[in-house]
């Protein structure tokens, strides 16, 4: 395929748009993550973690083929990035865990675990997308660290100004995992109408959501009546 023909550009355009919308989750997730560190430490954890997010889909997409002849992979990092989805809701304190031991190299770990999850479905599109073209996939990856590095930034400022924006982006993982599930080949028989998969994906990210709040304000109903209490 020759790099100015039309079939080339277009398929160009194609991955970028594909990998602006992957880079959206990336940006949230990262945001999300970046929010229980220390200030000081949340540029650091946005750059390594976009690094880091790049890094992973670059690698899923070279072995995307083989990804998709292991069965029950997707149901496994649905369930995982289900479980990831509901700790990135709640903070430290919330989730019994000391300030401290929340750790810079944790972060990044959950980062990358949860890059792995979600990438594992998307990252056949920009596959297909490529037909092959590995240069096409390499070049729309890169156009997409700056658009992740900003929109992470970005996610971290306004979660710290408007809190409800943890709670959609924990919904957004939830229903992320929730499309994985009902992908895999052990259970895509569940879910052979459109109607059976947006009521489980509904289902998934209603149950998340409503654990991940009912314990967060036990939790800080608890924590006042401590204060009272001493």
């Amino acid at each position: 395929m020759d790099v100015l023909s039309i079939e080339f550009l277009t398929a160009l355009l194609s991955i970028i748009f594909i990998d602006l919308v992957l880079a959206g989750d990336n940006a949230l997730l990262i945001g999300l993550v970046a929010k229980n560190l220390p200030h000081h430490h949340q540029k650091r954890i946005i750059v390594l973690g976009a690094i880091g997010a790049i890094g992973v889909r670059i690698i899923l997409t070279l072995v995307a083929v083989k990804l998709l002849e292991i069965n029950g992979l997707l149901l496994v990092g649905g369930i995982l990035l289900i479980y990831i989805s509901y700790k990135l809701l709640l903070t430290e304190e919330e989730l019994d865990v000391h300030p401290g031991k929340r750790t810079f190299w944790g972060a990044i770990g959950t980062i990358l675990l949860a890059d792995i999850l979600m990438g594992m479905d998307n990252i056949i599109a920009v596959a297909g997308a490529a037909n092959g073209n590995m240069l096409l996939v390499a070049i729309g990856l890169i156009i997409s660290i700056p658009i992740v590095i900003w929109g992470s930034t970005m996610v971290t400022r306004l979660m710290e100004k408007y809190p409800f924006i943890i709670v959609m982006g924990a919904a957004i993982l939830a229903w992320t995992a929730a499309k994985m599930i009902v992908k895999d080949e052990y259970v895509a028989h569940f879910f052979q109408t459109k109607t059976a998969m947006y009521t489980f994906e509904a289902i998934v990210v209603t149950v998340i959501i409503s654990i991940g709040l009912t314990v967060k304000v036990y939790v800080q109903r608890k924590n006042k009546k401590d204060e009272v209490a001493s």
